[in-house]
């Protein structure tokens, strides 16, 4: 097999192109074509190096995806309020990183509906639509409440929660396309029910900063799958440090071979050479 390409694999880089989504394995500051590998033999091997992607110190075990232990346990991008938004501190002054929160937390966030494994309710930049979508496998996807900061997203998630879950089953996800559904229809039965509490969020922030969007359609996504696992095996290069097979497919971060499946994302900083 001949090696093109080497380097700290970050996240596959996605475009969302017709007909199917576009990815590139991110290794180092090279980039390299995926789609063009369907259908070939491929194979991931560990180098056995895993930098931290912020401070660059070698570590045996990547945390948070990516980092160090030391970095993870103060940098601002790693800290509670990343998963549970809800929880921002920034206005009690104890930020890890004020200005890395008013860079990417004190903008506006999306609230949005997306069908990856069934319907689910997340939040994200709104610069990362359609990025996030991609990530996540969504067949489906729509924006529906766009916030003035990243807290309020959680806050009005967390309203829905109470509705529509916020988990993704990644073994269904690879078992094929969730089945269809009226995007449309859930959101204005999430207005109705959820009315009372938007409206205090609203009277809590302003009408400005917690817009509902009413006029957004919902938009298709098709993956670059030739053909889905009947039976899901997963790899983990920690505990085997080559992965090996016929590339059929990648959606979201998974790469799909006829020999089971890897999730690149959960691989970050971890350096790979690939061969084809």
């Amino acid at each position: 097999m001949i090696e093109i390409g080497r380097g700290a694999i970050s996240k596959m880089s996605a475009r969302l192109e017709s007909p199917t989504v576009q990815y590139a394995f991110r290794l180092g500051d090279t980039e390299v074509p995926v789609n063009p590998l369907i259908g070939t033999k491929l194979r991931l091997e560990f180098l056995g190096a895993i930098n931290c992607t912020h401070c660059g110190r070698k570590t045996k075990k990547s945390f948070s995806q990516g980092y160090c232990y030391p970095c993870m346990t103060k940098l601002a991008q790693c800290d509670v309020c990343i998963m549970s938004p809800e929880r921002c501190h920034y206005a009690a002054g104890t930020c890890r990183d004020p200005s890395w929160g008013e860079q990417f937390c004190m903008t506006d966030h999306v609230v949005y509906l997306a069908n990856s494994s069934g319907i689910k309710v997340g939040i994200t930049r709104a610069t990362q639509l359609p990025t996030r979508w991609l990530d996540q496998g969504a067949s489906q996807a729509i924006p529906i409440v766009r916030v003035a900061t990243r807290q309020q997203s959680g806050f009005v998630e967390d309203l829905f929660r109470s509705q529509v879950g916020d988990r993704t089953n990644w073994r269904a996800l690879l078992k094929g396309d969730a089945a269809p559904v009226d995007l449309v229809a859930v959101r204005e039965q999430l207005f109705e029910s959820c009315a009372e509490g938007l409206q205090q969020l609203q009277e809590r922030f302003g009408l400005q900063a917690v817009q509902p969007l009413h006029d957004v359609a919902p938009i298709e996504i098709r993956y670059p799958v030739e053909q889905y696992p009947s039976k899901i095996v997963s790899f983990n290069l920690d505990k085997d440090p080559i992965v090996e097979g016929t590339l059929m497919g990648i959606k979201g971060q998974y790469l799909i071979f006829d020999t089971g499946v890897i999730n690149i994302r959960k691989y970050t900083a971890y350096e790979l050479a690939v061969h084809q």
